[in-house]
Formats: structure tokens, C-alpha cells, sequence
């Protein structure tokens, strides 16, 4: 004879599994901490078919970034606070940050040495599921940074929580 879950035991056993699914995307998300604040620009669509091709050589070799029709481009200023950091994540697309002010160590889920951009410096991620995080290492500065993401799908995020790798001592 097959036993019957009652209407009861069903509610109860997909709500534990709620929670349950709940905690564990909160165990491995990495939240940032002391962003004061991430305020989007601008967003827009390209009107024309756009490919995308960057060229990275950052001292590991050269890298080659591609993207295909890419979609939408968003803009964002951020503001890390003394000590503040933006938890590991990544990007759908590949992303250009310039420092405006203050300085911003990056470090990647494959080289946890880090590496230090200053004011007036400018950077490339590849985005594309490669996961980072960067910190604000001035005990009394703000860092401040101009953001502009690329390969953005429509409607979507443009920063992806991302697990931290355990790559890195920290």
C-alpha cells in the first residue's frame, strides 16, 4: 500500500525546501560591504550590430576578450568607502573601470596577489563569468570609480553575486 502526503505535508515539505534553497544561495553569495554608493548613469541599447574585440596584455599574457551582437551598455559610478569591498561577482560582459579618485586593489579567483589601480588609472575585466572581487584598502579615503559594462542582456544585472572561490587567503 503507498502512503499519502497529506495537502499539509506537501505545503510543509516545499516550504523547507524553500528555505532550505534559500540559505544555501546566501552561504555562497559574497555581499559587498561599505559601498556608499553605485548609482547607474545611463543604460542604452546599441541601434547597429556591435562585436566587441579587446586586447588585454597585463603582464600574464595576452588576453583576448570578444563579444558578438553585443546588447546593452550600462553606465555606473561607484563610491567604496575606507575599508569597503565589493564581495566576489562578475559580469556578463566585459567591463572598463576608471579610477577617478583614491586607489582599488583587484583581486581574481586565479591570482590572489592582487593587483593596486590608482587615480587616473584604468582597467579591463573580461567579465564573462570570470569572478573577482576588489577592496579599498585606505583606512581614510574614498575610492571612486566610473564603470562601464558591456554585453549587458536586456532587463538583466550587469554585476553577478558570485561564491568565493577559496582561492584566496582572505
Amino acid at each position: 500500500m503507498k502512503a499519502r502526503m497529506t495537502k499539509r505535508q506537501s505545503v510543509v515539505l516545499l516550504t523547507a525546501a524553500a528555505v532550505s534553497a534559500a540559505l544555501a544561495v546566501a552561504a555562497v553569495a559574497t555581499p559587498p560591504s561599505g559601498i556608499l554608493s553605485g548609482t547607474v548613469v545611463a543604460r542604452g541599447s546599441f541601434v547597429d550590430a556591435v562585436d566587441i574585440k579587446l586586447k588585454v596584455d597585463g603582464g600574464r599574457g595576452q588576453e583576448v576578450i570578444q563579444v558578438r551582437d553585443a546588447r546593452e551598455t550600462v553606465m555606473q559610478q561607484i563610491v567604496i568607502g575606507p575599508g569597503g569591498q565589493t564581495g566576489w561577482h562578475s559580469h556578463p560582459g566585459p567591463v572598463v573601470v576608471l579610477v577617478k579618485g583614491g586607489e582599488l586593489t583587484l583581486y581574481t579567483e586565479d591570482d590572489c596577489a592582487g593587483r593596486t589601480y590608482s587615480a587616473g588609472q584604468a582597467f579591463i575585466d573580461s567579465g564573462q563569468g570570470h569572478a573577482h572581487v576588489a577592496y579599498n584598502h585606505s583606512p581614510s579615503e574614498n575610492t571612486e570609480l566610473w564603470v562601464t559594462y558591456f554585453d549587458v542582456p536586456p532587463g538583466q544585472p550587469f554585476r553577478l553575486d558570485a561564491p568565493n572561490p577559496g582561492t584566496c587567503g582572505f
